[in-house]
């Protein structure tokens, strides 16, 4: 018992006091190593955010100082576009085309137009020019520096908002600017060359296309010093940058001819019951200037996406956008370059060209050929127009005057097919024409290697493939041109807005395909054809 008494006697020890000045020592000795601590991780601390804050500045003034520099400039200046004249478009003998006229463009700085006045501008807008009121009053009181209100207005209209304007003691957050707008003098003629412009004066199609850069010129704009929420800054001014005009343009086309072309088309059409349509192009073998390209139907270009005959306009309000946008794509489309077609005996030119070259035959060799109904190819027989009553002994000349398929497919024959193709690239008959035209088309040809006799057969007299109407009449003028293939153009001169100088385009003269004495023999035959041809109907037959 007493060995268990000390045991819990010596358990029950007291804690070990410490003097009060040793604690007080122990204490400041670890509050000083903790203000060193502290004071050296605020030391470390403060050169990383030194360190960072320098690098920032660094990137900021070497790296993005241009960039910076350019945003501080956009958000204190106010800009608004000045568009430029575009060029005026001539015919051959300077007819007006197209041209731009002066029409105005209403736009607000909401910042600067005063809070009680918003409700008003924006009643006064809408009912001038015939706009939502909503949408109008959510531009006037929305937080931007520029908002477009309606583009393209007549001076009319433009001076009527001036003396709203006066009246009503506002004159600062509306703009009155001149802007212009495309005008085309004859409505339809010549659309589908001419084409038409965007509501930003690009142009969409045709030459306007085609040539925009030319056309378009430079845009001007009026700069305008603000405060940082684009309001105005006392005495200050605007600064005026004057656009630059687009440059001229003269094209091959002439008025008249393209007037009496798309006249006779149309009746042609009308009479005939050609639901496709049509198209007819003239052109001038010596210098490849086309002076007509008619195709039926057309449209007006100061009104291009709207319905282009009285069919469509009784329905036009019930087709969807999608069969809207399927029939203006179908009449802008100039179908004389885009689309290819089926040539048939105007395709007798090139096999005779080719054979008359070649040595095969000549001209005016009486009962050199012989046409009895038909002829036999590879054990397929091939029918003339006229089987019923074949063509007998005939000459070049004569076969040619009376479009005979049996002589023209011997001549093929005879030729074969590199040879025969050969001449097809020289007429340049196997690619695009190079017409300053947009969407050209491309002829389609079987490819050489898979050209057998029966296939040479059809193509000598035009069946079985298709080319495009420009690239059939550069071919044909060719021949007219005494053997020069030269590449169709439709504009012959550029004229500079400033300086009025005149610059041609070039006329390209390709290669000599057939000898002047070919083609002058062609040219006799053609005549021929014309002034003695069959006038008997053909039923088209084929294989």
């Amino acid at each position: 018992m007493d060995s268990d008494r000390e045991m819990k006697k010596h358990k029950k020890r007291r804690p070990l006091k410490i003097k009060k000045n040793t604690k007080n020592r122990i204490q400041k000795t670890f509050g000083d190593l903790t203000r060193r601590k502290r004071m050296r991780n605020f030391i470390i601390v403060t050169v990383c955010i030194l360190t960072c804050l320098i690098v920032r500045i660094g990137w900021l003034q070497f790296v993005n100082g241009e960039e910076l520099k350019t945003q501080a400039y956009v958000q204190q200046t106010l800009d608004r576009s000045v568009n430029p004249k575009r060029g005026t478009i001539y015919d051959s003998v300077g007819n007006v085309l197209a041209m731009s006229a002066t029409v105005y463009t209403v736009t607000v700085n909401p910042v600067n137009i005063e809070e009680k006045n918003k409700e008003k501008v924006a009643d006064a807008l809408s009912k001038m020019f015939d706009l939502d009121y909503e949408k109008t009053l959510k531009k006037v009181t929305k937080r931007s520096s520029i908002e477009t209100i309606v583009k393209k207005i007549e001076k009319e209209k433009a001076d009527e908002l001036s003396k709203w304007m006066q009246d009503n003691g506002i004159s600062s957050g509306i703009n009155i600017d001149e802007d212009t707008k495309r005008y085309y003098p004859n409505n339809n003629l010549a659309s589908q060359i001419i084409g038409f412009c965007g509501s930003d004066n690009q142009g969409l199609d045709g030459i306007e296309s085609v040539y925009d850069d030319v056309l378009k010129g430079v845009n001007g704009k009026i700069v305008k010093l603000t405060d940082a929420k684009g309001g105005n800054i006392e005495d200050t001014s605007e600064e005026y940058v004057s656009a630059i005009d687009g440059n001229d343009l003269v094209l091959t086309i002439d008025t008249t001819i393209q007037g009496i072309a798309e006249k006779y088309l149309k009746e042609a059409c009308i009479d005939n019951e050609c639901t496709d349509g049509g198209n007819i192009v003239i052109m001038n073998p010596q210098n490849g200037d086309i002076l007509a390209i008619a195709g039926y139907p057309n449209y007006d270009l100061n009104n291009p996406f709207n319905a282009y005959t009285d069919e469509l306009a009784q329905v036009w309000d019930s087709l969807s956008q999608e069969e809207r946008n399927n029939n203006l794509q179908q009449v802008w489309r100039n179908k004389a370059v885009t689309d290819a077609y089926e040539p048939g005996s105007t395709f007798k030119l090139i096999t005779s060209s080719a054979a008359l070259e070649e040595g095969i035959t000549t001209i005016d060799k009486e009962g050199e050929f012989t046409c009895t109904g038909s002829i036999e190819i590879a054990g397929v027989r091939i029918k003339c127009w006229r089987h019923y009553r074949p063509h007998g002994s005939e000459s070049l000349r004569e076969a040619l005057k009376n479009s005979c398929n049996p002589v023209f497919i011997s001549l093929g024959q005879k030729l074969g097919v590199e040879k025969y193709y050969s001449y097809l690239r020289k007429f340049g008959l196997l690619q695009k024409t190079g017409i300053d035209l947009p969407g050209e088309g491309n002829s389609i040809f079987l490819d050489e290697k898979k050209v057998g006799p029966v296939e040479l057969a059809t193509i000598s007299f035009g069946q079985r493939f298709e080319i495009t109407p420009i690239q059939m009449i550069t071919a044909v003028s060719t021949i007219a041109n005494g053997g020069t293939y030269i590449q169709p153009r439709v504009v012959k001169q550029i004229i500079n807005s400033e300086t009025g100088e005149k610059t041609d385009v070039e006329i390209k003269k390709g290669e000599r395909v057939i000898s002047e004495e070919t083609a002058k023999n062609v040219l006799s035959m053609m005549e021929t054809v014309v002034a003695e041809g069959t006038r008997e109907k053909c039923t088209g037959e084929r294989l």
